[in-house]
């Protein structure tokens, strides 16, 4: 009886400490992720059905919940609120830095320019001296971008009228000549091109190249917490997305009429931020600690990230899924 009894016990130790580190044979957990209304690789990976099987192997349920920029979704994951999230790299990073969580992977290159009205006389940076130009305000990456291409151009913030707006402002302002010129993030960037009334006056990649010549555009993050309790649903994860960039490179206008469904763009936006270039999608979403140390310093520079403030990586995941996804 006594020898039944510790049986059990350490039985019953032994299933707690499995429940700690595995998903339950019960109900389903579910895993919260945030998203963002852009061409963000998960919701390919969604729509393609490369999450649903991880759903069934895992016994978990994927919830998106969609965030209009940045700082929110990262009050959410600070909160405890998201497991993991895809968003700006500027908001990506700040939270690897700032909060216990993680970066796994960089999804999206580019995503920013500099965009003018199509009949403006400004041909280069330099142009910009004394004109009017719109920004998503100092907290945003587009800020220190644009501070380095005037920098670059020889020109200082006060050679130019900043007109802080939100990001989706930007494009609508340059349409209607309120101002000579604006910088924000995609699919606004696509959304005024495609219209035809604006053009690109710079690319991100041209003002700081940080991964195969392009800017990094958004980034795939996590709790910290959770990577480590879950590395092979994570690695999954990451390997779904992979998936879903093959797509979106193979099959363009495939993934074009699903994210059109999914974040209820039009697709002619869509087609032009592919064609154009202005969102690039590479299947090596390795974050690298050399490329993230430059981007580090680049937003101490802007102080958006403080001396201290350190990004704090998780590569295996996206590393081992490359190495598992490649032909």
């Amino acid at each position: 009886m006594f020898l039944r009894s510790v049986t059990r016990r350490a039985r019953d130790v032994l299933g707690l400490a499995l429940a700690a580190t595995t998903f339950s044979a019960g109900a389903a957990q579910v895993v919260n992720i945030g998203v963002q209304p852009a061409t963000q690789p998960i919701y390919i990976a969604k729509a393609a059905g490369y999450l649903a099987p991880l759903e069934a192997k895992y016994n978990v349920t994927f919830k998106f919940h969609s965030f209009p920029y940045g700082a929110p979704e990262n009050q959410a994951m600070a909160a405890g609120n998201l497991d993991l999230a895809s968003a700006g790299m500027g908001p990506a990073v700040v939270a690897s830095a700032r909060l216990p969580a993680k970066l796994l992977g960089i999804t999206i290159l580019e995503q920013t320019a500099i965009v003018v009205p199509s009949d403006s006389p400004v041909r280069t940076i330099a142009d910009l001296k004394g004109k009017r130009i719109a920004y998503p305000g100092e907290g945003s990456q587009q800020y220190p971008l644009l501070l380095n291409a005037l920098q670059k151009a020889g020109l200082k913030a006060s050679d130019v009228q900043l007109f802080k707006t939100s990001g989706s402002q930007v494009g609508t302002l340059v349409e209607q000549h309120s101002v000579d010129a604006g910088i924000t993030w995609d699919p606004h960037i696509s959304m005024a091109l495609a219209g035809g009334k604006t053009r690109v006056l710079l690319k991100a990649e041209k003002i700081l190249p940080l991964k195969g010549g392009h800017y990094v555009g958004d980034g795939f993050y996590g709790r910290t917490e959770f990577i480590d309790a879950h590395p092979d649903l994570v690695r999954d994860i990451m390997a779904a997305q992979i998936r879903a960039i093959k797509l979106i490179n193979r099959e363009p206008q495939k993934a074009v009429e699903m994210w059109a469904k999914e974040i209820g763009f039009p697709p002619k936006v869509i087609e032009y931020s592919l064609k154009e270039g202005i969102s690039v999608y590479s299947t090596d979403m390795v974050p690298d600690a050399e490329t993230l140390k430059v981007y580090a310093s680049f937003l101490k520079q802007a102080s958006i990230l403080q001396e201290g403030d350190e990004p704090k990586l998780a590569p295996e995941p996206a590393r081992q899924a490359l190495a598992a996804e490649k032909p």
